[in-house]
């Protein structure tokens, strides 16, 4: 590399969940976005199983991130403490077409507050995906009061996706990355080595290995 150009780059990593009742769509969300694939047939994560994404995000800037699917069965167990550790972003997921899967997200929204937070101590910021949108036309007419319960509950906000139709995907994914980035920029200087950020780089090393899928 050309003398100088090391000091022009920003390469980040960043460990982002992906959470949600069991049989939402985690795993095909993800599956989508990583690989532009979809299938009707993903067996169930058992555990927890990772994805890498990389993002060239503009000319000077390099963001992988690492995406955890956290198996919908495991919630709320004593292991997501664990598998939550240095996440800096989250995905919380429902199934439009299941009302139950909807009434779990505020479970699911304080078990992730209580166990992972920035080094503020703020939480970690979360984007709210109402999924499986293509199999109910009516989710729209509910968006004042998705907003609502996005206020209320510390959502930065909430999409209307279909992994099968490649709804939304791309968006939300790039919505909770700029707010990521956001916090990022209030990193100590000391952390900083030629204005090339690297995060949680001993995450993969340190965390179990993915159970299946």
């Amino acid at each position: 590399m050309a003398g100088g150009s090391v000091s022009e780059c920003k390469e980040y990593l960043f460990k982002v969940l992906v959470i949600g009742e069991l049989g939402v769509g985690k795993t095909s969300i993800i599956k989508r976005y990583v690989h532009q694939l979809f299938s009707q047939h993903y067996r169930a994560t058992i555990g927890v199983d990772f994805a890498l994404k990389v993002i060239n995000w503009d000319s000077r800037t390099l963001v992988r991130l690492q995406l955890w699917d956290i198996a919908g069965q495991s919630r709320f167990g004593n292991m997501t403490r664990v598998y939550y550790k240095e996440a800096v972003g989250a995905f919380v997921v429902f199934d439009v077409t299941r009302n139950a899967t909807f009434d779990a997200v505020t479970k699911w929204k304080h078990d992730l507050d209580s166990k992972v937070k920035l080094a503020n101590g703020s939480p970690i910021p979360s984007v709210l995906l109402a999924n499986k949108c293509d199999q109910k036309k009516d989710t729209s007419s509910n968006a004042a009061l998705m907003d609502t319960f996005c206020k209320e509950t510390g959502f930065l906000g909430w999409f209307e996706t279909s992994a099968k139709e490649n709804m939304n995907v791309e968006e939300a994914a790039r919505f909770l990355v700029e707010h990521i980035l956001l916090n990022d920029q209030h990193v100590p200087h000391e952390e900083r080595t030629n204005d090339c950020v690297k995060l949680n780089q001993d995450a993969i090393a340190a965390e179990p290995k993915p159970g299946c899928c």
